[in-house]
């Protein structure tokens, strides 16, 4: 015959640790919150545990296994601090809501873990920073060879996708697909930007450069479209100046200002006026075509 497999009648912290397979420190905390009972002290005044109190220890070790918390613990226990008073507590738990709870929880890490498997999947397929973009714009991109974009406009597609969402970052990849494939409009492209930069340092909004630059900006839109159409790139859906937030439609000026940039007023007034020259050249050639 086996001798019966319990511990000592009455044991000091250490031992009851060793047995449950914690430290003495976590058992003191669990003194601290409620969770174990503190047994009396003996004549040299150290805690003594009995049974009662390594059975739960173990279920106590148990349940942190399976990703109990210590609050669930102490409400499946049912002895909240200050609750339990010093009445003997019943050892064995009432799990089952706790353990419901906990499925839950598992279930939406389990997700997670699924998502960023399937973004370094993705990063390892597409490559990086390529692959931190959805697939609608990498798709978009597909057919350029590697490095045709400058590290720039990949910044510029992750800042666009992240404020206006896959379908205004892929309306944007056309330009820049546009721009990789024409060094005309790209070159064109450059001195623009530049001239617009120069309208932050100090310029005033009723400067005639700010409104010279936006008749330029609006003609090399416009020559951008036409390449973008040329190329096949263009959709029905995508309208280059509109950006749907939360199902309303935004002008270019208004879309600008909820981007990280720390435009002037000149530059800011730039951008309206290109905007409304836009639209009124888009709704000519709309006449026209009809």
């Amino acid at each position: 015959m086996y001798p019966p497999l319990t511990p000592p009648r009455q044991v000091k912290i250490g031992d009851a640790a060793a047995f449950a397979g914690i430290t003495p420190r976590a058992i003191r905390h669990y003194h601290e919150i409620g969770l174990l009972p503190e047994p009396e002290r003996g004549g040299d005044g150290r805690r003594r545990y009995g049974y009662d109190d390594m059975i739960r220890l173990l279920w106590i070790r148990k349940m942190a296994d399976a990703g109990i918390s210590l609050d669930d613990m102490r409400a499946a226990f049912g002895e909240a601090r200050g609750e339990a008073g010093d009445e003997a507590l019943d050892h064995a738990p009432d799990i089952e809501s706790v353990l419901s709870r906990l499925e839950e929880t598992l279930a939406a890490q389990e997700a997670a873990i699924k998502r960023r498997r399937a973004a370094v999947q993705r990063l390892q397929a597409v490559g990086s920073p390529l692959g931190l973009l959805s697939e609608l714009v990498t798709d978009r991109l597909s057919h350029l060879p590697p490095g045709a974009l400058r590290p720039s406009d990949l910044d510029a597609l992750l800042v666009t996708e992240r404020i206006f969402g896959p379908l205004g970052a892929a309306i944007q990849a056309s330009t820049f697909i546009v721009l990789a494939t024409h060094p005309d409009l790209r070159a064109e492209e450059d001195r623009r930007e530049a001239a617009e930069a120069a309208l932050d340092d100090g310029v005033e909004p009723d400067d005639p450069r700010v409104e010279e630059l936006a008749v330029q900006r609006c003609a090399h839109q416009m020559a951008l479209n036409q390449a973008i159409e040329a190329a096949g790139l263009d959709a029905p859906e995508e309208k280059i100046f509109e950006i749907y937030d939360a199902g309303t439609v935004m002008s270019a000026a208004a879309a600008i200002t909820k981007m990280p940039y720390d435009y002037s007023p000149a530059r800011m007034r730039c951008l309206e006026l290109a905007g409304r020259l836009l639209g009124e050249a888009l709704a000519d050639a709309h006449s026209a075509d009809s």
